[in-house]
């Protein structure tokens, strides 16, 4: 009798639960507004290395190719980037000018008669401690690994096997960037064109270490972004 008392709260907590799940999956057929939703999960680059910035010029280099294959047979003049360019836009511009070279394409120092080539980067701040969500297999197969090793009595075993899956993790989570999710972004966007179209344009999003933000034309703090001015009225 005594486990029949016992199993009615049991049931009643699953049909609780199973009513609350049926509820939550169900969402109301109008809305005043859109639900917002995620995106499916992507990957964006972090630029962290001078190097990097050297292998997204050869990247938008190739993705621009294709395009660039159905354009006039002309030399190309990569412009100069403005005064106030950060040393990230700087750096890209003469990037993509010499991997242009290096692809075999004419490069031009004078704009007359080329088509000419743009370089636009928009830095962007986002709020910080954005959320960062990091793939689920590898831990579920270290506790796993861990889990079978802990049964055999060799405890040599058991140590080896479990820095063997602490090894297989490294290497499959060294793809991830460390640390939080940046707050900082790019936009770069590269374009070729003459005076009256376009013929290719590419744009890549990258994520920015925020450390490194001065590089990008942006204040490594954000409240310097801003002044405060006193007004003081007659007295």
């Amino acid at each position: 009798m005594a486990k029949m008392n016992q199993a009615k709260p049991i049931a009643g907590a699953l049909a609780v639960v199973a009513t609350s799940v049926l509820l939550a999956g169900c969402a109301v057929p109008y809305s005043p507004a859109p639900i917002p939703t995620n995106f499916e999960t992507s990957r964006q680059l972090k630029l962290q290395a001078a190097a990097h910035w050297g292998a997204i010029a050869g990247n938008i280099q190739t993705r621009l190719s294709e395009d660039l294959s159905k354009a006039p047979q002309r030399p190309y003049y990569v412009a100069e980037p403005p005064v106030d360019a950060s040393p990230f836009q700087r750096a890209l511009t003469e990037e993509i000018a010499s991997t242009l070279v290096k692809a075999g394409y004419v490069v031009s120092k004078v704009p007359a008669g080329s088509l000419k080539v743009d370089v636009n980067v928009q830095a962007l701040t986002f709020s910080p401690h954005r959320a960062r969500y990091i793939y689920a297999g590898v831990p579920t197969s270290i506790v796993a690994g861990v889990w079978l090793l802990a049964s055999t009595a060799d405890p040599v075993l058991m140590s080896t096997g479990a820095l063997g899956a602490m090894d297989a993790a490294a290497y499959h989570m060294a793809q991830f960037a460390s640390g939080p999710t940046p707050k900082t972004e790019l936009i770069v966007t590269v374009s070729i064109s003459d005076q009256y179209r376009y013929y290719a344009r590419n744009s890549s999003a990258y994520y920015v270490a925020d450390s490194d933000r001065s590089l990008y034309g942006l204040p490594e703090d954000d409240d310097k972004a801003f002044k405060t001015f006193s007004v003081r009225g007659d007295k």
